[in-house]
């Protein structure tokens, strides 16, 4: 608890068997009321480790729904529990959960109900390991969603995200994609809606086991990213209305 606010950490997960135990090593358990984890029908033993590990909520997909589809059934069993604050956490310990006090302490203090862990913020990207390809696409496509939604974010492309409830019981995540573009469609919803983004600065892991898209589908999520800060920036000015923002 924050604050008689309940903490709920979701965990995306797919084939996460090597990391998932480093992982949950390092949550601050004092501060998190629950873990939940989706396994969107991994190959390896996730689950069962997961619930070896003493994780209280394991959902398994009985076929792989993508990540978006794996998302949404996080959001949705943390506001059954009556979730407060969730923060979205990768099990490939790509990102690290010692930040997730301050991000607790920023929606639990009211300071913003959206915070986003940036890879960008310094210079820790590239000295991170961030293929250089993937950090000239992220630059270009956050230039380009700043202008359009008519926001100002360092990135829009981190997995590390969390949320007052509010902002999930306002937005129509379930509408969104179950794939990759569905981190993009929900920050559009999230702005479009007047919600306000803060970001903490995240440092930046790229390692073999951490997941990662290839350059096929990393150029059609670009694509897909245009295609969403076009729509957002047209159903502003009331010429089109998506479905995305109802």
């Amino acid at each position: 608890m924050y604050k008689n606010k309940k903490v709920v950490v979701v965990l995306p997960a797919y084939n996460a068997a090597k990391t998932l135990e480093s992982t949950l090593r390092e949550i601050p358990m004092d501060l998190v009321d629950e873990l939940i984890l989706c396994d969107d029908a991994s190959k390896d033993n996730t689950a069962a480790l997961a619930r070896s590990l003493g994780i209280q909520h394991v959902i398994q997909h009985p076929v792989n729904r993508g990540y978006g589809g794996n998302q949404k059934s996080l959001y949705n069993k943390a506001l059954e529990l009556n979730a407060d604050i969730v923060i979205m956490l990768h099990p490939d310990y790509q990102y690290t959960p010692k930040l997730i006090p301050s991000m607790v302490n920023i929606i639990g203090e009211e300071l913003f109900p959206v915070v986003l862990g940036s890879r960008i913020l310094g210079k820790g990207a590239l000295k991170g390991g961030m293929p250089l390809y993937k950090y000239i696409a992220n630059r270009f496509l956050t230039g380009f969603q700043n202008l359009l939604v008519g926001y100002k974010l360092s990135e829009y492309h981190t997995g590390y995200r969390a949320f007052s409830k509010e902002v999930l019981n306002a937005i129509h995540y379930e509408g969104n994609s179950d794939d990759f573009i569905f981190d993009n469609q929900m920050l559009s919803q999230i702005i479009y809606k007047g919600f306000d983004i803060a970001e903490v600065t995240c440092p930046t892991k790229y390692f073999e086991e951490a997941s990662s898209i290839n350059f096929v589908r990393s150029s059609k999520y670009g694509l897909g990213v245009m295609g969403v800060s076009i729509t957002h920036f047209f159903s502003k000015l009331g010429l089109f209305q998506s479905k995305l923002y109802q």
